[in-house]
């Protein structure tokens, strides 16, 4: 598909082959604090989802694909749509790149692609992103993108001991 192909990466659907790679970003703690997750995925556990990643979603209400480098065909993250909701046309995005592939443009690229698909394709009027107030990268990431801070939520996550504000960012398609 050529809506999810960029210069530097491509967005994919998930193949089994990409158990293992789920395993390590799906159990590394660093990401932990953005995904809310709280324990480890057995292989198991993954391999049931996998099973399941061919669905529709419109019924799944989430896409998760594997964000690939093309020149390696290396897979270097994941990004989401969640809590898709085609009456009111709108889900939340998500993103996660593997800490060796960070600050090198992808997840920019990525996240352009998948913002295109979703006001294309899937014919959204907007995108929504839930991002903690220390998490810089991020910040910066959706601000490029012309997401716009549209709230706070006090005292939202609990994490390391201390409780953190969230913002909600909104991409409305002009």
């Amino acid at each position: 598909m050529q809506t999810l192909q960029g210069n530097f990466v491509k967005l994919r659907a998930l193949e089994p082959e990409d158990l293992e790679f789920l395993f390590q970003i799906e159990n590394n703690e660093i990401f932990w604090e953005v995904s809310h997750t709280q324990t480890p995925f057995s292989k198991f556990v993954l391999k049931n989802y996998l099973e399941n990643a061919h669905l529709d979603i419109y019924e799944t209400k989430q896409l998760r694909l594997v964000i690939e480098e093309k020149s390696t065909e290396k897979s270097i993250g994941m990004i989401d749509l969640f809590d898709f909701n085609p009456q009111h046309k709108r889900a939340g995005i998500g993103i996660v790149i593997h800490p060796d592939f960070q600050q090198k443009g992808f997840a920019s690229e990525a996240l352009a692609l998948l913002i295109q698909y979703a006001f294309t394709h899937l014919q959204l009027h907007q995108l929504f992103a839930n991002i903690m107030t220390d998490n810089e990268k991020s910040l910066q990431l959706f601000e490029k993108h012309s997401f716009k801070k549209v709230g706070i939520k006090k005292d939202w996550i609990f994490s390391d001991g201390k409780i953190k504000d969230e913002i909600l960012f909104q991409l409305i398609k002009e």
